[in-house]
């Protein structure tokens, strides 16, 4: 998240023809960012060491910074984030090195590094914003809405030739955020209580005001029309402000998908990459072949989203503007099949497969339940998610 730039700085600007330009991309590029949060080995709380850590890390690099763990809102999150991958197995490969140097400094410290959509009973009033003014800018302008957020989600870009077909293929990927959303899913509790929901933390990002679904944006000359209006209106201050579940990344010359909750395993990261590479690329190449991509209804849009967040792998979709329903398990499966033959084409077809062992086995939300019924301890669900990461094996078991 960024700062805003101050009024006074908007009135020097000439913000009547706000021209974006978008750094296309060669391909179907892939990059990836996960933000793990930092929790005791002891008491399995959130812990506020990420400067300590980021700052040892950071010795001998420029600026002495590490190019892939930053900083994020609160001090108990490292965000580490891949270069610009080809295939998803080079960017799972990217993550796994630098997560093993941050839990190298983080274990140190008697910590270790878990990801999921939030931490099941930390509390967020206690929680310290990492020491950088535009932080500190996000709080005092959102107030508790920024307070709040002491959520960790994922993140994946995919680089599109075109802003137009950027605009295109993100008003096609909002009727795929409920698959994505309940895939990742792992958020079902919050300061120490079941919320009821598969991802509580994609509700809790909604109470920003530009968070969520995206807007339908007609071509690339009303996006930045649009950005205009949002800037001049004071709503925004620049373009990276604008969160949505999907949007175009006009920096990075790609689609970049936020909608997906903390997920616990580099394994489970890599299969939800090839699904987003796979789709980006798939609608892409329709685009090429002159089809309308589809684009849902935004109740449609809102409800599918909502059902997704509620009930997880479990929900029902609705699939036409009538109202007919499937269930969401089934949706994915015959969407699996359709990207298949992409997915072979992008050398990502064995990650792809790994998404029908999240429908099989259940998402993240559906197994921390499990052990909290099993074993009827919030910190069992911690342990549990520090031995997913460690194994990279969904469920891992003591």
């Amino acid at each position: 998240m960024r700062g805003r730039v101050s009024s006074t700085t908007r009135r020097r600007c000439n913000l009547t023809s706000l021209h974006i330009a978008f750094n296309s991309s060669v391909g179907p590029s892939l990059g990836v960012e996960v933000e793990f949060e930092l929790v005791d080995r002891d008491t399995r709380e959130l812990s506020s060491a990420a400067s300590v850590i980021l700052e040892e890390i950071g010795a001998g690099h420029p600026g002495g910074e590490h190019p892939k763990a930053k900083h994020e809102l609160f001090e108990c999150t490292i965000e580490i984030i891949t270069g610009i991958c080809q295939t998803v197995a080079e960017a799972k490969a990217d993550l796994s090195t630098t997560l093993a140097e941050v839990s190298e400094h983080a274990a140190s410290r008697n910590l270790d590094l878990v990801c999921s959509g939030t931490h099941p009973f930390s509390d967020w009033r206690e929680q310290t914003v990492t020491d950088n003014e535009r932080y500190h800018l996000l709080v005092r302008e959102m107030a508790l809405m920024a307070q709040r957020l002491q959520i960790f989600g994922v993140h994946f870009h995919v680089g599109v030739r075109s802003p137009e077909k950027a605009v295109a293929i993100a008003n096609a990927l909002a009727g795929y955020i409920p698959h994505l959303l309940a895939l990742s899913a792992s958020s079902p509790f919050s300061e120490g209580r079941d919320t009821g929901l598969a991802s509580s933390r994609s509700k809790i990002f909604e109470g920003l005001p530009t968070a969520g679904l995206p807007e339908q944006i007609v071509n690339w000359a009303e996006f930045e029309q649009f950005m205009e209006t949002l800037v001049s209106a004071e709503a925004i201050g620049t373009v990276r402000e604008v969160w949505w579940d999907i949007r175009p990344h006009p920096d990075f010359g790609t689609v970049e998908l936020r909608m997906c909750d903390g997920i616990p395993t580099l394994r489970e990261v890599a299969a939800l990459a090839a699904l987003a590479q796979s789709l980006v690329h798939w609608l892409d190449t329709m685009h090429d072949r002159g089809y309308q991509l589809p684009v849902s209804r935004e109740w449609v849009l809102r409800q599918n989203k909502w059902r997704a967040a509620r009930h997880g792998l479990e929900a029902s979709l609705i699939i036409d503007d009538l109202g007919a329903c499937r269930p969401i398990r089934e949706v994915i499966s015959e969407l699996l099949d359709e990207l298949h033959p992409i997915a072979h084409r992008l050398g990502c077809a064995d990650e792809l497969a790994d998404v029908h062992q999240i429908l099989e086995r259940g998402a993240s939300y559906d197994r921390q339940r499990r052990v909290m019924a099993e074993e009827g301890s919030l910190v069992a669900v911690v342990d549990s998610l520090v031995r997913e990461l460690v194994t990279d094996q969904p469920g891992a078991r003591r």
